[in-house]
């Protein structure tokens, strides 16, 4: 006589597996999207936006400073007269940093999100957690118009960081702190 437990497994054992029945997934991919889009969403969220056509002449505010670029970083954007910081850098030389300078590997207009996956000009997720200021540029042709269609854009086995405006977190009475978990500043030069 078999035992419950043996029994149970039996007919788990014999059980059929429904055939896999395929997603439909029919909701709308495009948006109204676009660069005006994305700067408003981007700025709801209180990032510093500016739309621009030469990146060097936007970096030169950050003369003096000591930026980090991540490799992939265009020789373009190294102007004179900042300190560039490369890879690789500990943990403290990262968070004696003035800032990072990063491209993006997409941008959300609905959401007014940047997503980084760690290629080309994004380097490594601590390059943009532990500096204070994170300046991000973002190619007009790297703007999707909805979370869908930025998703079908992205290598889904790359680690993927999913920003939306300086890191921001809320007490239990609702008092916004920004810069716990990331940059309190986050400025994005949108290149059109």
């Amino acid at each position: 006589m078999a035992s419950a437990r043996e029994e149970i497994l039996q007919r788990i054992r014999n059980a059929q597996v429904p055939a896999a029945v395929p997603v439909v997934r029919g909701y709308n991919q495009k948006g109204p999207g676009g660069v005006e889009l994305f700067a408003e969403r981007v700025a709801d969220y209180r990032a510093i936006v500016h739309t621009v056509t030469n990146v060097p002449e936007a970096l030169e505010a950050l003369k003096g400073k000591r930026i980090v670029a991540p490799q992939g970083v265009p020789d373009e954007w190294l102007i004179d007269g900042v300190t560039w910081l490369r890879e690789p850098l500990s943990i403290d030389e990262l968070d004696q940093a003035d800032g990072v300078l990063t491209g993006c590997a997409v941008a959300i207009a609905d959401t007014g999100t940047i997503v980084l996956d760690g290629s080309e000009a994004q380097g490594r997720r601590a390059l943009t957690l532990l500096p204070d200021y994170h300046l991000c540029v973002v190619r007009q042709d790297q703007i999707a118009a909805s979370v869908p269609e930025a998703l079908q854009r992205l290598e889904s086995t790359r680690p993927l960081t999913f920003i939306s405006g300086p890191s921001a977190t809320s007490d239990i009475e609702l008092s916004r702190v920004e810069g716990v978990h990331g940059p309190r500043t986050l400025e994005v030069l949108i290149v059109i």
